[in-house]
């Protein structure tokens, strides 16, 4: 029989919320940002070869390449963190 009284309640953890917040928000975040530093990278690069004689165009292409990786590099960084977090709740 149906009981119309009870009011269905639901159970999270400390880990199925982690892994919620992981999965729909920083995971897709990370991944955004990670592209967009590797869009980046690629743009001081096409930067730096196609200006062959400007050394000043040159110093800031290698500029903008050098905080591409840094950025790629973090957001790897974070990626792995928040793995190693979601994995040593469980």
């Amino acid at each position: 029989m149906l009981d119309l009284i009870t009011i269905p309640t639901a159970e999270a953890t400390i880990k199925t919320l982690m892994t919620s917040i992981n999965k729909v928000i920083i995971d897709p975040l990370v991944i955004f940002i990670f592209a967009l530093a590797m869009v980046y990278f690629i743009y001081g690069l096409a930067k730096y070869l196609l200006s062959q004689d400007n050394e000043e165009v040159r110093k800031a292409s290698k500029s903008h390449m050098i905080w591409a990786v840094v950025g790629m590099f973090i957001m790897f960084s974070v990626y792995g963190i928040m793995h190693i977090i979601v994995n040593t709740l469980s």
